[in-house]
């Protein structure tokens, strides 16, 4: 596999989570295409491989143990200084349909502990992305 950057890390931690139910809905890929073309992390990423690098995801993701290759790829390639945007994207992507399925939580939990994110940390963002899902109903 060719080396992975930090925007294609980002990239397969939400596909990560939007697939650990083994339904990617309409609004996770949507909220992935709109984080990808508005969040400054990624400003140099070129938008036209945002599918060519989905797919790369998913099929590391059918390979034995391939969630742990993930983990591992997102580890070795994700600066530190990114592992709370890494969370920040992952719960993005989990709230969009506001309903947080068993699947998707235990990835968010293995997310926590595989980029080592302090409970203060989790508790921002988390807060931040469920006021920013709330509606007026």
């Amino acid at each position: 596999m060719n080396s992975l950057g930090p925007c294609k890390a980002l990239i397969y931690i939400m596909i990560v989570v939007s697939a650990s139910d083994r339904d990617m809905t309409d609004q996770e890929l949507a909220r992935i295409g709109n984080v990808v073309d508005t969040w400054p992390v990624f400003e140099d990423f070129p938008k036209e491989r945002l599918v060519e690098v989905s797919r790369e995801c998913q099929r590391l993701l059918q390979q034995p143990d391939g969630l742990d290759r993930v983990f591992a790829v997102v580890r070795s390639e994700l600066p530190h200084r990114l592992h709370d945007t890494a969370y920040a994207l992952a719960f993005e992507v989990a709230a969009v349909d506001l309903e947080m399925r068993l699947e998707e939580l235990r990835i968010l939990q293995l997310l926590r502990r595989n980029l080592e994110i302090d409970q203060a940390t989790i508790e921002a963002i988390e807060r931040a992305a469920k006021a920013r899902h709330r509606t007026l109903t």
